[in-house]
């Protein structure tokens, strides 16, 4: 789904066959003036997605930009300013909110986390915990606060998790029959396999065919010695129960990323409002 469809989509959920409070109170062709109010600090997302919200709805609206995406944004600033008809503005501002408020809060979450292990290499990544037809977006937000997207979706990598290889048999299966199913089908598609236990991360190394090992829930004493197991062999990722609380704790392994779905799942939105400029 592309942003146009998304828009589209978006607007006949709220909309349906009419706004239908703005147009019994609104004659047509009344033009306005909004702002867009930022009412907490954090990191500002989906700006861009805004404009576009309201370029679809009137091509002729006028935006002045004060903040752009990925800005660090206080209390009583103001992101932007919008001139257009009043029923544009009216059916554009909940679905402009709510696309910013969500996107806002992953970026500052995100942020917070980035920015917690700034001193040590490993990169933050989010996963596929998503708002289903959404994830363009808050993938986006991740970006924005500094992280670094993991796979989108199921077509992009492969990632031989528990169930995969419990469904399969072993890792050593999994492995090979990905590797075969690639070669057959003329794929170029990354490996990651997940691993449970040191033992499990002896077994990928002794396949091999993989470019990245997951280490699933491990602490990170286990973790440092996995990352000294793998000797650079292959990429790795931390993954599970990490939180902003023990995120250093594992950065400091010297593992290569750190995935963590909270930065999407367990983000709170920025409080934001739209608020007609009268004159």
């Amino acid at each position: 789904m592309n942003t146009t469809e998304f828009i589209e989509a978006a607007l006949q959920e709220d909309v349906a066959n009419g706004d239908f409070s703005t147009l019994a109170s609104i004659p047509p062709g009344t033009m306005g003036k909004a702002v867009l109010k930022i009412k907490e600090d954090g990191i500002i997302a989906g700006i861009d997605l805004a404009e576009e919200i309201f370029y679809f709805l009137e091509p002729g609206a006028q935006f002045t930009l004060f903040k752009k995406d990925g800005d660090k944004v206080s209390n009583g600033e103001i992101a932007f300013e919008v001139a257009a008809s009043v029923h544009t503005i009216l059916k554009a501002e909940r679905l402009a909110l709510n696309c910013m408020q969500r996107m806002s809060g992953i970026a500052t979450l995100t942020h917070q986390y980035v920015d917690a292990i700034k001193g040590y290499p490993a990169k933050v990544l989010d996963t596929r915990k998503t708002t289903p037809l959404f994830r363009v977006y808050e993938k986006e937000a991740v970006r924005i606060g500094g992280g670094v997207n993991h796979r989108m979706g199921l077509y992009d990598m492969i990632m031989l998790k528990d169930n995969h290889i419990d469904f399969c048999g072993s890792i050593e299966k999994a492995i090979e029959k990905t590797n075969d199913y690639l070669k057959q089908n003329g794929l170029n598609l990354k490996i990651e396999v997940e691993t449970r236990t040191i033992d499990d991360v002896r077994r990928v190394l002794a396949v091999g065919n993989v470019n990245r090992i997951m280490l699933d829930n491990y602490s990170p004493d286990q973790i440092e010695e996995a990352v000294t197991l793998i000797g650079g062999k292959y990429e790795t990722e931390a993954s599970g129960g990490i939180t902003l609380d023990n995120i250093v704790a594992y950065a400091r392994t010297g593992v290569d990323f750190i995935s963590v779905g909270a930065i999407i799942h367990h983000a709170v939105s920025m409080d934001l409002s739209l608020k007609a400029q009268i004159l």
